[in-house]
């Protein structure tokens, strides 16, 4: 089963998610801390100017925000293309220009970004197991991505490379797709290819779990 993220862990996914979340709170927090004065101010002296500053001050506010969201965020994302698309972010220095498309949400741009880098045979299978994640994660499209990875396999792989494709078309299939059948024959498959392989008591160990849990649905 998959583990679920903590309380603190999905918090820190939040925060993670919008570089900017942090700027708009700031903001957001210093502009109702100086309209809860500006209204005691107003109450007390019987200044109704102070209303005015409360108005100015949240009007800097929406524009703060504005432009942070409607200018400086889709400029980033923009820039960032069009140095993929003239090749200027270059294959094989890494995928954290990626990462942080994923990290701020942009989970299309991230898979179709994956893509590209799985044309480059070097990086094939970790690009296409990385997007296989996107895909069956935040883009919620597991059947697609099982797919891929079953193409995948069915070229020439090193027996460590098959080895990871085997185990994330496990999860899927197991965890996602609930086909607990394709996920055995799968675990079956990988056991008698690599029957001394680090790891293949685990999954002797979660075949016979998946095994019983059918057992015991059949009942």
């Amino acid at each position: 089963m998959a583990e679920r993220p903590s309380g603190k862990t999905g918090t820190a996914r939040a925060w993670t998610e919008e570089p900017f979340s942090l700027v708009r709170v700031a903001v957001g927090g210093v502009a109702l801390i100086s309209t809860i004065l500006a209204l005691v101010l107003a109450v007390i002296t019987g200044d109704l100017r102070m209303l005015e500053l409360v108005g100015a001050l949240w009007a800097i506010y929406g524009f703060t925000v504005g432009f942070l969201s409607g200018v400086l965020d889709p400029a980033i994302d923009g820039l960032f293309r069009v140095l993929m698309n003239v090749g200027l972010v270059r294959v094989g220095q890494g995928y954290s220009a990626i990462e942080t498309l994923e990290a701020r949400g942009h989970y299309q741009a991230a898979a179709e970004a994956y893509a590209l880098r799985a044309r480059n045979p070097a990086e094939r299978v970790e690009a296409t197991l990385r997007r296989s994640a996107v895909l069956a994660g935040p883009l919620r499209d597991p059947a697609t991505a099982a797919l891929e990875l079953d193409a995948l396999r069915a070229q020439s792989l090193s027996g460590r490379d098959e080895f990871r494709v085997g185990l994330a078309l496990v999860n899927l299939y197991e965890q996602q797709l609930n086909s607990p059948g394709r996920a055995m024959a799968e675990l079956r498959r990988l056991i008698d290819r690599y029957p001394t392989a680090r790891g293949a008591r685990r999954l002797r160990a979660a075949l016979g779990a998946l095994k019983a849990q059918q057992q015991a649905s059949a009942t």
